[in-house]
């Protein structure tokens, strides 16, 4: 658990040494729900291919994703500010990337769990919740063989429906993750992938609540879908 406080300073400053020996980073300022939010990530993800090992890209074919804010997180940040009561709530997030929508969320009082399957990743995010006085958990997670025994209120996932063999095991990891009664909200730019997956889980038990919204963090409105997933059964 990341827990804020003045104790977390010398961490956060050798933390973010360490990462700008490694990266070349870029923080921007986001004002959400009447709070400002400073998230640090990677100024060019593309820059970071040439890291990849690749003996690990055949076995797992990751791309470094995680290392920038993609719209979709903006967008389903700002949304749930204004839509969601999080006091209380016990959320995930998958592929959470450098951790904006986990941030968000736990300064709206739920108590998080952030994952993705990059550890890279995860030290951003250890980094923006201290940055952001937010205290989260941080795991890593593959939504392709989920070991969490631990079920959720909420589970928050941005930009994730890009490639097709991701499909299932996304939504086999929702229909794991989700406490009876829970909530998933996805959110994406429109992607075409989309249509494919929420077919899948409209076939798997989940009925599909889908609202239309935009992503203003860029230099022009991005739009955004945000799908809210419930179990057919517990809708009635």
């Amino acid at each position: 658990m990341i827990s804020a406080g003045e104790n977390t300073i010398p961490e956060l400053l050798q933390l973010r040494r360490e990462l700008a020996a490694e990266y070349d980073l870029d923080e921007r300022r986001f004002a959400i729900g009447g709070r400002n939010f400073s998230i640090l990530s990677v100024q060019d993800s593309y820059a970071l291919l040439d890291r990849i090992d690749p003996e690990e890209f055949v076995k797992d074919e990751q791309m470094p994703y995680w290392a920038e804010i993609w719209p979709s997180a903006i967008a389903l940040s700002s949304w749930l500010t204004d839509q969601l009561t999080m006091e209380g709530k016990r959320t995930i997030e998958i592929g959470s990337g450098v951790g904006l929508v986990s941030v968000v969320a736990a300064s709206c009082g739920a108590s998080v769990l952030a994952t993705d399957y990059s550890g890279e990743a995860l030290r951003f995010v250890r980094y923006n919740a201290m940055k952001n006085g937010v205290s989260l958990g941080c795991a890593r997670l593959d939504w392709r063989n989920v070991q969490c025994s631990e079920r959720f209120d909420f589970l928050f996932a941005a930009d994730v429906l890009y490639e097709r063999l991701n499909l299932l095991p996304i939504a086999n990891a929702i229909d794991k993750l989700l406490k009876p009664g829970g909530k998933a909200f996805i959110a994406d730019p429109r992607r075409s992938m989309a249509e494919q997956f929420l077919g899948i889980v409209s076939e798997n038990g989940f009925r599909v609540t889908s609202i239309s919204t935009k992503s203003e963090g860029g230099s022009q409105p991005v739009p955004v879908n945000i799908h809210m997933l419930e179990r057919k059964a517990e809708c009635r």
